[in-house]
């Protein structure tokens, strides 16, 4: 083999593993905006709801160090599902907060926009 055409192989693979990043980072970008920006021009709506469901995401973060490896917690993401009274069923990503002042079969006026949840006041 030719050391010119290694180190052009390797020039091309790195050329197009970084635009592929790029490109992925672009996607998710524009994705991102484009849900913010359909959120923010949907109506406010506030309808009766009840709590079926919540739900955690727990994300690990692998840590190598010297002979050992450890799985270290990373961020948590908290769902809530909620049935409106036509029998729908929307799940909304939600603060630890609300996650823990929320309970199962909670009924309350839930307010949100577009996929944004903005909050749930429960009946007493």
């Amino acid at each position: 083999m030719d050391f010119a055409f290694d180190y052009n192989m390797f020039r091309l693979m790195f050329t197009m593993v970084f635009f592929i990043i790029i490109g992925m980072f672009v996607f998710i970008l524009i994705k991102n905006i484009k849900t913010w920006n359909q959120n923010n021009h949907s109506p406010r709506l506030d309808v009766e709801a009840e709590v079926v469901s919540k739900r955690t995401d727990v994300s690990f973060n692998n840590h190598m160090g010297g002979n050992a490896s450890m799985l270290l917690p990373g961020p948590t993401i908290y769902y809530a599902v909620f049935q409106v009274e036509s029998g729908d069923r929307m799940e909304f990503k939600i603060s630890g907060t609300e996650y823990g002042q929320l309970a199962i079969k909670d009924r309350g006026k839930l307010s949100f926009q577009g996929s944004r949840f903005l909050s749930f006041s429960r009946y007493f």
